[in-house]
């Protein structure tokens, strides 16, 4: 049930991402906290695999930083791929 929680603060972290970084306008407002909460339950997932309990800090800090790290690679990532596609569709006269 824990893992709802991680799953909950990484879509948060993710939505938080959203709204901070640029060029909001070429992705999703789902994207950012889909991968969030992405990140978040894989991480909570390995690390429950891996004997660490919901007792300790580490899942709860890792729940957090996951999506955090995440986001802020992926989504610029995602919004330079778009920005390069837009200019090369423009630039062929597609726009």
């Amino acid at each position: 049930m824990q893992i709802l929680l991680a799953l909950i603060f990484g879509a948060v972290v993710g939505l938080a991402a959203h709204f901070l970084l640029p060029h909001r306008e070429l992705r999703g407002v789902v994207l950012s906290p889909f991968a969030g909460a992405a990140a978040a339950g894989v991480s909570w997932t390995v690390l429950t695999w891996a004997g660490i309990g919901s007792d300790s800090p580490v899942p709860w800090v890792v729940s957090i930083l996951a999506p955090a790290v995440t986001t802020l690679v992926l989504i610029p990532a995602v919004s330079r791929v778009r920005r390069q596609a837009d200019a090369e569709l423009r630039a062929r006269g597609g726009i």
